[in-house]
């Protein structure tokens, strides 16, 4: 039961033993050509303002010094919102519900900071292990404390986003299941159920690649 229960999140079309599924990670390449059009549509105008409010919101957590950095997380925020959204509609692939993907996406970017940080920034690193007011009896437990919640970040990362999507994916899947076995009546009221769901599930995928986007971010102002 459990195996086909999550058989539904696991890449079935191949061609050449090649997975196919996965191509759906980068369809969102062909909504480029849409920025490009000389009279821009309402879709463009009101992305376009959604990119603009989170440069500001990113720009005020970051560092005068990586101001930069933050169309880096508007576009990973862009592709990890893509994914979440693509999993919703029948049939499709749900990339971002694999540890795969979404451990390919915070452990590089956990990795580059903390190498960016020891290197040119060693002893404001070495500061972050000790809190400021630490007796001098816990400085030990302490940095030991923080380094290991240092060192599980990319995977709380990983897994939050992956477990969100798993879970409401398999909600409406087993409430879905359960539809040949009803009657008329409570087929209606099943529906709406899953109607709902969806719409939770909509307001998830855009919650879920916030928190994403912006702890990415919080981590990065930590390396001055």
């Amino acid at each position: 039961m459990m195996t086909n229960l999550f058989s539904i999140f696991e890449p079935s079309s191949s061609i050449f033993n090649f997975s196919m599924n996965w191509i759906s990670t980068i369809m969102g390449l062909l909504f480029l050509p849409y920025s490009y059009w000389a009279s821009p549509s309402r879709w463009s105008l009101m992305w376009s303002k959604i990119m603009f409010s989170l440069h500001k919101e990113f720009k005020a957590l970051l560092q005068p010094s990586h101001n930069g950095a933050s169309m880096m997380f508007i576009t990973l925020f862009t592709l990890i919102v893509f994914n979440n959204f693509l999993g919703l509609l029948p049939y499709v692939f749900t990339s971002s519900s694999h540890m795969v993907m979404t451990l390919s996406l915070s452990l590089p970017l956990w990795i580059t900071l903390m190498v960016f940080g020891w290197v040119n920034h060693t002893k404001h690193m070495f500061a972050h292990l000790v809190p400021q007011g630490t007796p001098f009896a816990l400085m030990p437990f302490m940095v030991l404390i923080e380094t290991i919640s240092n060192v599980i970040r990319p995977g709380t990362l990983a897994i939050r986003l992956a477990a969100n999507m798993i879970a409401g994916h398999l909600l409406l899947t087993l409430l879905g299941n359960t539809g040949p076995n009803l009657s008329t009546s409570f087929l209606f009221v099943l529906i709406s159920v899953q109607m709902l769901l969806l719409i939770l599930e909509s307001a998830v995928a855009i919650i879920q690649s916030y928190v994403f986007a912006v702890l990415s971010t919080l981590y990065t102002s930590e390396i001055n």
